[in-house]
């Protein structure tokens, strides 16, 4: 089974900008919605990445790492697309569609791949605990974004340097396993990786 990574973060917080460090040739980018990243290194980027496109990439991988930028969009673009559809069946469709390329990941991708899913926060206006941003309070009672990832990583800026905080001081859904990292490290997905395949052996 091949493992999903979440990680979130505002506008501007540095999510993009973490695959800096990454070997080019070593992994693949899925852009939803931007055209461009955020720094001159070149990368192989699909843009305007679409469910089945991914899935298509990750039935037959060649590579061992990819990278979902901005994968809200996933569902915020299908919403758009179903806009004038009526009914409230839709909002589960969209969060299933979401979840069924998570499961996908977990079962039918290879052991060895990681794909990382970077992805915008909101704040819950009830509890003001930062969250995985969705299409709105109707997705959110249809999925637990967090819920479907073992790591959660949140992506901030302190001390004006970019970090990944990988656990909750309970106002966020930041988690990670037992002694996999520091409670605040480098913003760097190349040393994310290199860890999480250290901690797995794969």
């Amino acid at each position: 089974m091949g493992l999903p990574v979440l990680i979130l973060g505002e506008s501007g917080s540095g999510k993009s900008f973490s695959i800096k460090e990454m070997d080019p040739e070593k992994v693949g980018v899925f852009s939803v919605e931007k055209s461009r990243l955020p720094f001159k290194k070149k990368f192989n980027v699909a843009i305007n990445a679409t469910y089945p496109m991914i899935m298509k990439a990750l039935n037959a991988p060649k590579l061992k790492s990819y990278v979902i930028d901005d994968s809200q969009y996933l569902m915020a673009n299908e919403m758009f697309d179903r806009a004038r559809e009526p009914g409230y069946g839709k909002f589960t469709d969209m969060a299933k569609s979401f979840r069924d390329l998570i499961h996908y990941i977990n079962t039918k991708v290879p052991d060895d791949v990681v794909v990382y899913f970077l992805h915008h926060t909101d704040v819950d206006s009830n509890t003001g605990r930062i969250k995985a941003k969705t299409s709105g309070k109707m997705l959110d009672n249809q999925l637990t974004v967090e819920g479907c990832f073992n790591i959660v990583l949140l992506a901030q800026i302190e001390d004006n340097k970019h970090i990944f905080v990988t656990q909750s001081d309970g106002f966020t859904t930041a988690k990670s396993p037992e002694d996999m990292f520091d409670l605040k490290i480098q913003n760097n997905l190349a040393e994310v990786d290199l860890a999480i395949r250290n901690y797995y052996e794969i």
